[in-house]
């Protein structure tokens, strides 16, 4: 490549720039007007040194080892002083010195989850470029339009007029002018959202009991065989329940689940009460004193007020077995139900009474922002997001990466 310099001339009219040119372009015209060209400065040596020169359509550029050069060059000609200066290199994005200072490990994830939301990130954070590009200052309509792009991307209509009002306030108050601070602002309300939720100190009550719950389809069973996967690596052992007896195949399913991840399932004969299924299932936790128990549930629809009931007596019973059990009832969301993932959490919640949320199928919807709205309306903890298939796709949510996946 060719290293190029500005050129500066003088004129009757003063001292002006002229186009960039290579040095041996100089070097030529400088020899050609008798001029003492180059005296007392280096000139680079085109087949060796790592030149620079500005893109150019059609013209492939071709590596060299880069060598220091002095951001100047003093050029001393027959009739004045020329001073070539060096362009100088572009300095990589702040938040690239970031991604880059952590851990290997954590960097890896990162970039996983990064990848995996990029459907949330398209319908939040590039839609927010887009709506800003341009504008100078935050007014009335703009703040309008933020609040109707918050809602489209499923943060929930509660919690996007709050993040709107608190944002109005600060505008109001000479807090916030600039329309390109405003991705960094709520970047840091949801933060506060996510983060603001007091999570239960685990016990060391051993076995720890966990009730899984949810409605059809969301993937319970799975994530149970991940949860009890995670829990295997911690080198805990762990017995699987299958409370679920209204499906055979759910019962078929978490058995091969159990062997895959080596955990123990206890079940009964298809259409047996779930109660006591738990019920037995307890015993032989404590018989074999395992650390960690998973009750899988079967899929209530939640506008059921029977089936509601049925829940609560599976509760009742691994009450009565285990001081304080179940110490969790984790229920289990899809993200790609959007709003109505806010509507089961509410109705659960009031009816059950959940300890934690999981996320799963974030990694297939544009509908991520829910899990914000999640938290937000229901007071809730976010446990663990699902971002796909694999049993290590199941991750305790951190949300410091996860809204630096879906707002960057």
């Amino acid at each position: 490549m060719i290293k190029w310099f500005k050129r500066k001339k003088s004129t009757p009219e003063g001292e002006t720039d002229q186009d960039l040119a290579p040095v041996a372009i100089l070097e030529e015209e400088a020899a050609s007007s008798g001029e003492a060209a180059w005296e007392g400065a280096r000139v680079p040596d085109l087949e060796t040194d790592a030149l620079e020169m500005p893109p150019s359509p059609g013209i492939m550029a071709t590596e060299a080892p880069e060598e220091q050069t002095d951001p100047s060059l003093t050029v001393i000609t027959g009739e004045s002083e020329e001073v070539l200066e060096l362009a100088p290199e572009l300095e990589p994005p702040a938040e690239m010195e970031a991604e880059e200072a952590l851990p290997p490990q954590k960097r890896r994830f990162f970039g996983r989850l990064r990848e995996r939301l990029t459907r949330t990130r398209e319908a939040l954070s590039s839609k927010m470029d887009r709506l800003f590009l341009g504008k100078r200052v935050i007014d009335a309509d703009l703040l309008e339009e933020l609040e109707e792009l918050l809602i489209s991307a499923d943060l929930g209509v509660d919690t996007s007029i709050e993040l709107i009002e608190q944002t109005r306030e600060k505008v109001r108050r000479k807090e916030l002018t600039d329309p390109t601070r405003l991705k960094s602002h709520l970047k840091k309300e949801m933060f506060g959202v996510l983060t603001q939720v007091a999570e239960p100190v685990p016990s060391l009550v051993k076995p720890w009991v966990v009730m899984v719950i949810g409605v059809n389809g969301v993937g319970k069973t799975t994530t149970i065989a991940k949860l009890a996967h995670h829990d295997r690596r911690q080198g805990e052992k762990v017995l699987l329940v299958a409370a679920d007896t209204f499906r055979a195949a759910a019962v078929e399913q978490l058995e091969i689940w159990g062997q895959r991840v080596e955990a123990e399932v206890i079940r009964q004969k298809t259409g047996s009460d779930p109660a006591a299924v738990v019920f037995d299932g307890l015993g032989a936790a404590l018989a074999r004193r395992v650390d960690k128990v998973y009750i899988d549930t079967a899929g209530r629809l939640h506008t059921k007020v029977n089936l509601m009931e049925e829940l609560k007596k599976v509760k009742r019973t691994a009450a009565k077995k285990i001081e304080g059990a179940p110490h969790e009832v984790l229920l289990v969301l899809d993200a790609t139900t959007g709003q109505n993932a806010i509507s089961q959490a509410r109705l659960f919640h009031e009816a059950i009474g959940v300890t934690g949320v999981i996320m799963t199928k974030l990694d297939g919807t544009a509908k991520g922002g829910v899990a914000i709205g999640v938290v937000k309306e229901t007071g809730l903890p976010l446990k663990f997001i699902g971002v796909g298939e694999k049993m290590d796709d199941l991750r305790p949510f951190d949300p410091e990466a996860y809204l630096e996946a879906i707002i960057s």
